[in-house]
């Protein structure tokens, strides 16, 4: 029997014409020569908002779907419910919360990620943010682009990161990578969680275990946690008050972790001295998104995840999976986001 595939990608463009940019409708991961190794059926599209949406089209009677978090098809409980022969979902990358996970798993539908796949990716960008943030670059490059000269304007808002504070929200991969690659700048480095983490531990980081008491001490904070119930919206206007006055916060987890006007006014005020991510509350952002036009930001479209080195990690980790789910052999345990019914732990 014919297993049918829909895989939702963005369009490339010129992007596509490097074979190596998998990410995109025309090269698709390298679906196409997969699927025709097993005889399987594929739909590729960029389409998937709405009742008319290509994806809407083939709801009914697709197996398996395939999207990822920088293009992500949105399935909601409505969606999830149409989808009667839907058995395997999988995000090429990390991050699944543009999934209903709980209908999913009452559904007995199995959700899979490529977990690990971008942590090196994140990582490195993030320790990238943490400096354009407080090395005030970019208005520096502005002053470039427009053929102004004003060194005063910059320094005035420079800082180095030597001796200061850095912590992470979260202490797994991507948290931990991040605080690899900052040992040698000579930065106090702390992590807020509930329960000691052996790597974090012998990597010489600090275990705050009061959120208030680390952000208290924290010149730059970065978050480094899933969106879930519990996380979104947690860094309100009440929390942000709880950081230092002019701490640095970069986000490259998911946008409605923080709270969308809380932040916005924290860059005015001076509450936050920057923010800086590659995640928006909504995703593409609408184009009077007021993070775009808020003071201090450092936002780019979500791509710290997606370098080319991570496309090969992700199609790789894809192709494994699609093997093992033919073969009726199970997955990686921690590329289950829904197993069986049952939700993963971050998750549940």
């Amino acid at each position: 029997m014919t297993i049918k595939i829909v895989a939702v990608f963005p369009k490339g463009g010129e992007a596509s014409k490097n074979e190596k940019y998998v990410n995109c409708v025309e090269n698709a991961l390298g679906l196409r020569e997969w699927c025709d190794k097993n005889k399987a059926e594929l739909v590729v599209t960029e389409s998937k908002d709405g009742d008319v949406s290509e994806l809407a089209k083939h709801i009914m009677d697709m197996e398996i779907l395939i999207t990822t978090p920088f293009h992500p098809a949105y399935m909601t409980k409505e969606r999830l419910e149409k989808a009667s022969k839907l058995k395997l979902i999988m995000t090429a990358g990390v991050g699944s919360d543009h999934i209903d996970l709980k209908t999913a798993a009452d559904k007995g539908m199995t959700v899979v990620e490529v977990s690990g796949s971008n942590v090196t990716s994140v990582a490195e960008d993030e320790v990238m943010r943490i400096l354009v943030l407080i090395r005030n670059y970019l208005p520096a490059r502005d002053q470039v682009v427009k053929g102004d000269w004003d060194v005063p304007a910059v320094a005035v808002e420079s800082w180095d990161l030597m001796d200061k504070t850095v912590g992470t929200v979260g202490g797994g991969r991507i948290g931990y990578h991040m605080m690899k690659r900052l040992r040698g700048w000579d930065v106090k480095r702390v992590y807020f969680g509930r329960h000691n983490k052996p790597d974090m531990d012998e990597e010489g980081v600090e275990l705050i275990k009061d959120l208030d008491e680390f952000l208290k001490q924290c010149d730059v904070v970065s978050i480094n946690v899933p969106l879930s119930d519990k996380t979104k919206n947690m860094f309100s206007k009440e929390v942000i008050g709880k950081m230092k006055k002019g701490a640095f916060l970069v986000n490259n987890a998911r946008g409605a972790i923080v709270d969308r006007e809380a932040v916005v006014e924290a860059c005015k005020s001076g509450q936050l001295a920057g923010y800086s991510g590659d995640v928006w509350d909504e995703q593409p952002p609408s184009k009077d998104h007021p993070w775009k036009k808020m003071p201090k930001q450092a936002m780019t479209p979500h791509t710290s995840g997606t370098t080319l080195d991570a496309q090969v990690r992700y199609q790789k980790g894809i192709q494994v999976m699609l093997d093992q789910w033919v073969n009726k052999k199970p997955f990686e345990e921690d590329n289950y986001i829904v197993r069986e019914g049952k939700l993963a732990g971050q998750y549940s």
